[in-house]
């Protein structure tokens, strides 16, 4: 059964509903839950996607672990369990909690790309540069760039985050915080395209969010999901053309086939986009995260 909200099953202050997460106050920590909302063109979309965000919470959790030597992170634990009757049914929400360490956001979205597509390829046709990083000449959409590349946006609570220099960055958090994060993104980056890479997965692009506790940058949000991150399965991997990202991908081709305006609330989506939108989100999740 898909989760649409948990607001009337969590005993503690909402902070913070977003399009797909929820923000508790637990006092000393937060209490974070993946609901299945999904959303396309900033509308969040009905009906919610079952499993989804069991996958969402369960793929975090499994990357925080993987990657906790490279960089610390704000879980605190993903047991249910221990919330007690802060929790009115913990079956619920057995795989979609995460409590958290209270952190000061940095705002700013740290994005990593190994490849030229997306925003960065609509940036590169027309400036020959992503984010103010010249690339070499005659790229083609989707090729592997000679380098990974960092690309900063400002985060903007409304309405979308803002592309930026990395000289612009620094100006908006200092030079050694801008070091750091570029440091740290690039690594986690590499980390996690080797090990996509063995499960037959290309890593295109990814996000990371980083926050602040006791004067030390953690890790926060989410990492290396669907919604965070831009997987290709190698068999698809082609030059010069809209390749099939492993995620909500049947959700925006439906919408880009319909009628709908993105001016207005759409229409539920169907049955069979939200199922093939579920195979989506448990497939990926059983080719990173199960033991082969």
């Amino acid at each position: 059964m898909a989760l649409s909200t948990a607001v009337e099953l969590i005993n503690a202050p909402l902070l913070y509903k977003g399009k797909v997460r929820e923000l508790y106050d637990l006092g000393e920590h937060y209490l974070i839950v993946v609901t299945d909302r999904i959303s396309a063109f900033d509308y969040v979309l009905e009906p919610p996607v079952p499993e989804k965000g069991n996958v969402l919470n369960q793929l975090s959790a499994f990357w925080f672990e993987q990657t906790k030597d490279l960089m610390d992170n704000h879980v605190v634990h993903t047991d249910v369990t221990k919330l007690g009757d802060l929790v009115k049914d913990p079956d619920a929400l057995r795989s979609r909690i995460m409590v958290t360490r209270k952190a000061q956001r940095i705002d700013i979205e740290c994005v990593v790309r190994g490849y030229i597509t997306g925003g960065g390829w609509r940036q590169y046709q027309q400036t020959g540069e992503v984010n103010g990083i010249r690339l070499p000449e005659g790229m083609r959409k989707n090729e592997r760039l000679p380098q990974p590349i960092f690309t900063p946006a400002a985060k903007n609570d409304v309405g979308h985050d803002e592309d930026i220099s990395i000289a612009a960055m620094a100006e908006l958090v200092g030079e050694e915080l801008t070091r750091e994060l570029e440091e740290k993104s690039l690594r986690l980056y590499e980390y996690a395209r080797h090990y996509c890479d063995s499960r037959g997965i290309l890593l295109a692009d990814c996000k990371f969010e980083f926050g602040i506790v006791d004067g030390k940058v953690i890790l926060i949000d989410e990492i290396f999901t669907p919604d965070s991150s831009r997987f290709w399965d190698k068999a698809n991997y082609a030059l010069d053309i809209e390749i099939d990202s492993m995620d909500k991908e049947p959700v925006r081709s439906y919408l880009a086939a319909s009628d709908w305006d993105k001016n207005s609330t759409p229409d539920p989506l169907p049955a069979e986009v939200v199922e093939a939108t579920t195979t989506r989100y448990v497939d990926i999740w059983k080719r990173l995260a199960e033991q082969s």
